[in-house]
Parts: structure tokens; sequence; C-alpha cells
């Protein structure tokens, strides 16, 4: 069990962190205001196939893709987002339909879905995600992975209200 000591030191951080934020910042949780929305990325839409089906995994996995999805403005996570992916794998190029699938967000805006391992197209290795839900803006993505051994590739989204 810790013990907490108050002295001098100890009370004037305090007291100058209740300045600071004020008092209400003790009770309310941080919030980003302002957060601009992701803008779609050149090449993101490229061999789209708008409906993909949701799916536990696209073909044998061992790759992961995954991310967070956030309302642009306030950055409160949006659970139920429908995120499509699809890419160049070591199962098929990223035009075939079995190369696409689809998985919604959690409760806390994340998604993840596994996948084959992402190979060079165009000699870079990259992933296709599309947001694509009536509610926000479409937004396309093409993340482009450092390295081509890498087994996961991150993209996050911050969705404009239609």
């Amino acid at each position: 069990m810790s013990i907490v000591q108050l002295n001098r030191r100890a009370l004037v951080i305090a007291g100058g962190t209740i300045l600071a934020t004020g008092v209400s910042g003790l009770f309310v949780p941080a919030r980003a205001e302002g957060l601009a929305p992701t803008r779609s990325m050149r090449g993101g839409s490229n061999n789209y196939l708008p409906g993909a089906p949701i799916v536990d995994r696209i073909g044998a996995g061992g790759f992961w893709m995954s991310g967070t999805v956030r309302r642009a403005g306030d950055g409160t996570p949006l659970a139920g987002q429908r995120i499509q992916i699809w890419a160049h794998t070591t199962e098929g190029h990223e035009r075939d339909p079995h190369s696409h699938g689809a998985t919604l967000t959690d409760a806390n805006g994340a998604f993840r879905l596994e996948m084959p391992q992402i190979v060079p197209a165009f000699g870079q290795p990259h992933g296709h995600l599309a947001c694509d839900n009536g509610d926000f803006e479409t937004v396309f993505l093409r993340p482009v992975m450092p390295s081509a051994k890498d087994t996961s590739l991150e993209a996050h989204f911050v969705l404009q209200p239609a």
C-alpha cells in the first residue's frame, strides 16, 4: 500500500494544476476540440468494390489491418462504422473480389481485420481502406507500409457528417 505524503511542494503543485485547468477540468474527460476531418488520399479509391461483404477474415490471414474512426470536431469514437479493406496480397490482386472485405468498428471506434500478407504493387506495399457510410462523407485511404516485411498496418479516420 502506498502512503501519500502531503507536503508544501505537493500542495503547491496541486493548487497550480487546479488554477491551470479549473475545477471543472478535474471532472470532465479530455476531448479533441476542432479535430479536422480526414481527406481522401489520392489513389485510395482504386479498385473499390461497393458493398464488399462484412467478413471475419480475408483469405488465410497472417496480416492485421487496424485503426480507429472518430467524428470530426470533438473526436468522439464512432461505433458501428463500416470499413472496407482491400490490397494486393500473397493471395490475390487488389481488383479481385476475394481480396476485399469489410468490418465494423467497436464501441470504442476501433476496427481490426486479418488478411493475407500485403505485397508491393507498383513498387510500394500498401493497403486500401474506405469508410463508406451514409451518415458521413466517404473517405478513401491508401497507407503505405514502411517495409514489405511488416505484418500490420494502421489507418485512422476522422469523419465529417454528410
